[in-house]
């Protein structure tokens, strides 16, 4: 079964966004790569930003749609992408595969290995740290919240609020994660909507494209109606 490919371009000025000067270069050499390949472009976005920036729309798209249908992610050259470490965090996290035309040995794998470094040295603080504690342990000394005294009731109050707000928070952050998958979707699903179709309609629409959903089931009423209470908290 050939890749399924979602092209990402980026132009820096809106002149070159006009004049499609370095857009057309993008643009063959992706569809280069589909063809050296055997793949397919079934989709592309295009940004016309700067790469300096991380809060780009077009990309995240891009990146929302590479990840519902399980293809891939092809970018014409390595410099299209975000100049400092946002972008390849995302990858990280979100774990998709992508491509560089210009340069086709950059993958996964390569920044897996960077994240590898970056982990071992975080292992070592943590080993230390622990030795360090466990030490103080065997000498008799009381540690964190066994220590006699430790549980003052503003303490504990204060620990309930912390608690409440970590729910929060881990509540924003699916949302906002779910938000990221349906990206290149939710305008679409929200003008739908505003133009009177149900939603069911909504979501056999989406059925016939073979849009997946965020967690990559197939669409119903109840989840169009999710996916809307999401552009509204979001």
């Amino acid at each position: 079964m050939a890749t399924k490919l979602i092209a990402y371009y980026r132009v820096s000025t809106a002149r070159q966004g006009q004049s499609g000067l370095g857009l057309e270069a993008q643009q063959s050499d992706a569809r280069r790569y589909a063809a050296a390949c055997g793949s397919i472009i079934i989709a592309s976005y295009t940004e016309v930003e700067s790469g300096k920036r991380a809060d780009r729309p077009e990309l995240a798209k891009a990146v929302a749609h590479a990840r519902r249908i399980g293809g891939k992610l092809v970018i014409a050259k390595l410099d299209r992408l975000a100049r400092n470490v946002v972008f390849i965090a995302t990858l990280m996290e979100n774990g998709f595969e992508f491509v560089c035309c210009d340069n086709p040995h950059v993958n996964r794998l390569t920044l897996h290995l960077l994240a590898v470094v970056a982990e071992h040295e975080a292992e070592q603080i943590s080993a230390r740290t622990k030795a360090a504690l466990a030490a103080a342990k065997a000498r008799g000394v009381q540690l964190g919240s066994n220590r006699p005294g430790y549980w003052t009731r503003e303490r504990k109050a204060a620990w309930l609020a912390g608690l409440s707000k970590a729910r929060e928070k881990s509540a924003a952050i699916r949302r906002k994660r779910a938000i990221e998958k349906l990206a290149d979707l939710l305008p679409t699903i929200r003008q739908q909507r505003q133009e009177g179709m149900t939603l069911q309609a909504i979501a056999d629409a989406l059925n016939a494209q073979n849009q997946p959903t965020a967690r990559g089931c197939r669409w119903s009423a109840a989840s169009v109606e999710r996916a809307l209470r999401l552009t509204v908290q979001g």
